[in-house]
């Protein structure tokens, strides 16, 4: 009898976790976007800037929260990976930014700062953990069933190209980007959205990977909720943005980002060539 991989408890903590966290964080950016000076972990000047941050941790928390409630392990994965990249690299830019948290100041603030700095130090390691026993757990992955149309996955694979270069520049070259951004940015919030881009394009690049509609669907889900969120963020604060040069790419990138959703909602996809041959993979 066939054993399908399931996710395993470490990691169905994580993933819970994260919901939770996520959707504190967002609350925060996205709600409270104006107090981030004493209820965030470091001040954010741009409501602009902070409702983007805000409109990714939610979707992060709806993405996790899907993944948490599927079974087995191959229809919870798609995101894992990239938000495991986004966690170290959002540790890399609490690291190099340190002195511009509220670690002084009022209790609301440093209690903010500390508790950011141990969840980006501690949930890395977590996730990186479970993800490495993920990998160990017995059993084979569902075979896939429906297959992405052909050109969806040109699109998703040029998206992933995209977003994985543009998170890159964001994260380590950020002058470059404020520079040309169409909102307000520091080097800081640069790296901090940089890092949620980079995870994206990975997103993408694994949704190529999995090449099944059912597997896919958390992130498809998520490239849904995401473009309202910034819509949402954009109109808040529309006076903050820059509607000129490369500042027209922002609202073609939530085009974009949606057109992924719909796609890998409403697409029917196709079924193995020989369904027999499809084999279920080993890997985690």
């Amino acid at each position: 009898m066939t054993t399908y991989r399931q996710t395993n408890g470490l990691m169905r903590f994580a993933l819970l976790l994260g919901a939770i966290l996520t959707f504190l964080s967002g609350t925060q950016l996205f709600v409270l976007t104006d107090h981030t000076d004493n209820l965030f972990a470091w001040t954010i000047g741009a409501g602009a800037t902070a409702t983007i941050m805000g409109a990714f941790y939610w979707t992060a928390c709806v993405l996790s929260f899907i993944s948490w409630r599927r079974q087995p392990w191959v229809r919870a994965r798609v995101g894992v990976p990239g938000v495991t990249l986004f966690l170290w690299a959002t540790l890399f830019t609490t690291l190099v930014h340190l002195d511009k948290f509220h670690f002084s100041g009022g209790a609301t603030g440093q209690a903010a700062a500390w508790a950011w700095l141990i969840i980006y130090v501690v949930d890395p390691i977590l996730v990186t953990i479970a993800l490495f026993l993920q990998w160990r757990t017995p059993g084979v992955d569902l075979p896939r069933a429906r297959l992405l149309p052909g050109a969806y996955r040109i699109v998703l694979i040029a998206s992933g190209v995209f977003f994985v270069a543009l998170g890159s520049l964001m994260l380590f070259t950020p002058s470059v980007i404020v520079e040309v951004s169409s909102m307000p940015l520091t080097a800081l919030t640069s790296r901090a959205i940089g890092s949620w881009v980079l995870a994206m394009g990975v997103i993408f690049a694994t949704m190529v990977w999995e090449n099944d509609m059912d597997r896919i669907r958390p992130a498809a889900i998520a490239c849904l909720v995401l473009p309202v969120l910034l819509v949402v963020g954009m109109f808040r604060y529309w006076d903050q943005f820059t509607w000129s040069g490369a500042g027209l790419a922002y609202p073609a990138v939530i085009v974009l980002i949606a057109a992924l959703g719909v796609v890998g909602m409403a697409a029917k996809g196709r079924p193995p060539a020989n369904v027999s041959a499809e084999t279920p993979s080993r890997e985690g």
